[in-house]
């Protein structure tokens, strides 16, 4: 295997890694703000299922391998490009306590690497359209889920005593919260499967972008290992500086954002399971009352998710034209 494939192998998994130690959050904020279960167990659960999760399916690595560009138009060096872009961003988005979305970064850093490579021509206009499509629909499926459920939820368990409520959705909230990572795991990480399946055909190593076994197993065990690292800051941002949550908060926000993350992985949608999940606690929130959600804290969540994709596009074109001027 030539060495700039083995290179792009350690950069997708570096950028995985990065992946989960962001997202962790996405699973494990609501439960651990909740104190249904404690940071480290939350972390174990997470991780566990998240690597389960991995095994689902490859739809969505299919359409991340052929649908932002056709595998044979690009080189390794536009993957690179693309992966080390997104590992940076994530890596700093983290450590400044932002939950983003890597799925944005990932598609961000291979539409500007592509275009810096071989122009805009070489996208896949038809593939771009479906992506874009699912990226922007899903937060709002998220917030009209959250919503939605809460409100059936406190139809039918309102009127009793909080301590009741939230003793039950507690117990109920351990499976909500093992799913949520399971979905994770079964979107997310799909995605780098797809980009080293990318690289593997662009170098003439696979002849089709059908992923291999070992590509899923490592791809799995990087997004497990990044998860059990655990993103605190974000994990704060999620789960205490936008919404005080309690128990049947975590519930229904955690299980609508798992239908609507293993739907879009059924059908081979990539979707921001950041943004689907957040949205989700915003719709939940909601149901309280508007001033319920901190939109301050939410706006600047916001924010970071509208820079997250031009700007891994802009880095990851600089990285590649750089890296051909001096080659």
């Amino acid at each position: 295997m030539p060495e700039i494939i083995i290179l792009i192998i350690i950069l997708a998994l570096l950028f995985d890694i990065s992946n989960g130690w962001n997202d962790s959050a996405n699973a494990i904020a609501t439960v651990v703000s909740t104190r249904v279960l404690t940071p480290t167990k939350a972390v174990l659960l997470a991780a566990s299922m998240n690597v389960l999760g991995a095994f689902l399916s490859t739809a969505v690595a299919k359409t991340i391998g052929t649908g932002i560009v056709e595998p044979k138009a690009i080189t390794e060096v536009v993957v690179a490009a693309a992966l080390f872009a997104g590992f940076s961003w994530n890596g700093v988005m983290t450590k400044f306590g932002m939950p983003v979305s890597a799925s944005h970064a990932l598609i961000g850093g291979l539409i500007g690497a592509s275009t810096a490579y071989g122009g805009t021509k070489i996208l896949n206009v038809s593939g771009l359209i479906k992506i874009f499509s699912s990226l922007l629909v899903s937060p709002l499926i998220g917030i009209m889920f959250g919503f939605f459920l809460m409100k059936l939820i406190l139809r039918f368990f309102g009127t009793l005593p909080t301590g009741t409520v939230n003793k039950y959705f507690g117990r109920l909230q351990l499976i909500s919260s093992g799913f949520m990572a399971f979905s994770h795991g079964s979107n997310d990480a799909q995605k780098v499967m797809g980009i080293i399946t990318l690289s593997l055909v662009s170098g003439g190593v696979l002849h089709s972008v059908d992923v291999p076994f070992w590509v899923i197993l490592i791809c799995a065990l990087a997004m497990g290992l990044g998860t059990a690292l655990g993103g605190w800051k974000v994990i704060k941002t999620m789960g205490v500086h936008m919404l005080k949550l309690e128990p049947v908060h975590g519930f229904a926000a955690e299980t609508s954002a798992t239908a609507i993350i293993l739907g879009a992985s059924h059908f081979g949608l990539p979707v921001s399971t950041t943004h689907v999940i957040a949205t989700a606690i915003m719709g939940v929130g909601a149901t309280k009352r508007l001033s319920a959600v901190r939109w301050g804290i939410a706006g600047k969540i916001v924010l970071a998710w509208v820079f997250t994709l031009p700007a891994c596009a802009l880095f990851a074109w600089f990285v590649c034209k750089a890296i051909i001027l001096i080659t």
